[in-house]
């Protein structure tokens, strides 16, 4: 139904002149502060499972936002932890500093994204004043160097999107509110780097949009995604994709599958963060699995579409145009006899009849014809006589702006009316001589259905090309999802225990594995049947 009133186009098909992006995940090592942390954690979700903690001490929305600041910089759960030299904090500075350095002559820029712990001039520790500080002391002049929190209004704004444009101000970091939509800076862009992970795609995708624009002087440029193994970042960022698949299920070009799931919590369950927490490599199979089974029964949706669309057809669409267009042959054909046996004399002239009055000079025919037109009372056909044994009517064209005459036998067949009276009637004649090649045409359009008929009929007999792999993948996927502990309802709670709260994707999950018969919905479909 969304399909029926919405034309979409993604960024693929438009191909507007925009820079080449590489992506480039940078993988942090955690530090053993951090690991022991993110165990506690675990420890933290269990007891919230149990329900011996109340929900306003803690909650596993606490537990998510926590195990971000964790993967962000530990210092943000304690300030005076100490700073890991290879935390993907440094690893971003460093990467900062280089780009910085290799793109001096011509001012290239970079943005910084961070959604978490920003500048509030409240005297604790901050990632945004922690950067600038380490960027300063790197040799970055400290006026090259912005924070987008300290443009509070739009004039404030505009001039310092002027100075990043012109490259006085080379590094600007912010978020996604103030940073995203509207932040207009890309002409010396050259990297962005995401420290931490939106929520929403949507996030994401203005967030590097801000780059991959038109106006930019780079034909490429680098996007950095950073992530601190054995976090939630990963994890998160395959939530994101999740939820991205999701969305491009609908948001698509090719034919959409019937029901989506829709995946928007921003906390994890339990089993999750006790997988997490464990490092259990099987998380990340699962959620590779997750994408991959998704895109397979996306793909099956759009055979089976295709499948029913072409059932479709070879019930009743061919079946009606064979029997059409031979009905229009047998027509043509009686109409070509007809033609021959009035034939127009090589030096003479057969004869129209007009209003009742039959016109044996050519001229004089065509004179009568053009008055004929001109006494129309309006644009509607209106039959007038008869010539070589046709039924003769007249009409105005307001589509082509021109007056027609039909000659009608079995069918009709118009004909353009022009300013010069024998120059009519040659036309006339020029229509009743042409039998051949319409009969012609008519055969090899019949052909062609024929042809196409028998096509649709091998391809309707195709099975799902894939089917195998989403069998094997979908089975591998339910045994994770055992594995994991996350099908909830495989664990009846005991009588006197509270029933346990049920996973983010348990859901997802559930409804994934079943594969929903597909029925033809013809209403959205394209014009010519095919699914792009």
């Amino acid at each position: 139904m969304f399909k029926e009133v919405a034309d979409i186009k993604t960024s693929d098909q438009l191909h507007l002149p925009v820079p080449d992006a590489k992506f480039e995940t940078v993988v942090a090592k955690p530090s053993e502060i951090q690991k022991e942390m993110v165990q506690e954690l675990s420890k933290r979700a269990a007891k919230i499972h149990s329900g011996a903690v109340d929900a306003s001490e803690d909650n596993m929305l606490c537990v998510t936002n926590d195990g971000r600041k964790i993967g962000l910089d530990v210092r943000l759960m304690n300030p005076i932890l100490p700073d890991d030299p290879n935390s993907k904090l440094n690893t971003c500075v460093r990467n900062v500093l280089q780009i910085w350095e290799d793109g001096k002559e011509q001012k290239l820029t970079q943005l910084l994204f961070c959604d978490l712990s920003t500048p509030k001039n409240d005297g604790n520790f901050n990632v945004y004043e922690d950067i600038r500080k380490k960027l300063i002391a790197a040799g970055v002049p400290e006026n090259e160097i912005e924070f987008i929190h300290n443009a509070d209004t739009e004039a404030k704004k505009a001039a310092l999107f002027s100075k990043v444009r012109s490259g006085d101000v080379r590094v600007l970091l912010g978020s996604t509110a103030k940073m995203g939509a509207g932040t207009n800076v890309q002409q010396r862009l050259v990297a962005v780097h995401h420290l931490d992970v939106g929520w929403k795609p949507s996030d994401m995708t203005q967030r590097n949009g801000r780059i991959i624009r038109q106006g930019n002087m780079n034909k490429e440029v680098k996007v950095f995604n950073y992530v601190t193994e054995g976090t939630f970042d990963s994890y998160l960022f395959q939530t994101l994709e999740n939820k991205q698949r999701f969305i491009s299920q609908i948001m698509t070009s090719k034919s959409p599958v019937r029901s989506c799931d829709d995946v928007d919590e921003q906390a994890l369950s339990y089993a999750e963060i006790k997988a997490l927490c464990a490092g259990n490599p099987l998380i990340k199979e699962k959620m590779d699995l997750d994408v991959q089974v998704a895109k397979l029964k996306v793909l099956k949706a759009d055979h089976q579409s295709q499948k029913f669309r072409l059932e479709d057809k070879l019930l009743t669409k061919f079946p009606a145009d064979i029997q059409e267009t031979n009905a229009y042959l047998a027509g043509v054909k009686l109409d070509a006899e007809l033609a021959t046996a009035h034939p127009q004399e090589k030096e003479g002239f057969c004869g129209i009849t007009i209003k009742g009055v039959t016109y044996d000079e050519k001229k004089t025919a065509g004179e009568r014809l053009l008055l004929a037109c001109s006494e129309l009372p309006n644009s509607e056909e209106k039959v007038i006589g008869s010539y070589r044994g046709f039924e003769l009517s007249l009409r105005f064209d307001t589509y082509h702006s021109e007056y027609q005459a039909l000659l009608k036998g079995q069918r009709k067949y118009p004909v353009a009316l022009g300013k010069d009276p024998l120059g009519c009637i040659i036309r006339l004649d020029n229509s009743l001589n042409n039998f051949p090649e319409r009969i012609s045409s008519v055969e090899n359009e019949l052909a062609t259905l024929k042809q196409q008929q028998a096509a649709a009929q091998i391809e309707v007999e195709k099975p799902f090309p894939q089917e195998e792999e989403l069998a094997e993948k979908s089975a591998r996927l339910a045994e994770l999802n055992a594995q994991l502990d996350m099908d909830e309802k495989s664990h009846e709670p005991e009588q006197d225990e509270e029933p346990r709260r049920s996973s983010v994707l348990a859901a997802l999950e559930e409804k994934s594995d079943k594969v929903e018969p597909i029925k033809p919905f013809k209403s959205y479909l394209d014009k010519d049947g095919d699914a792009r």
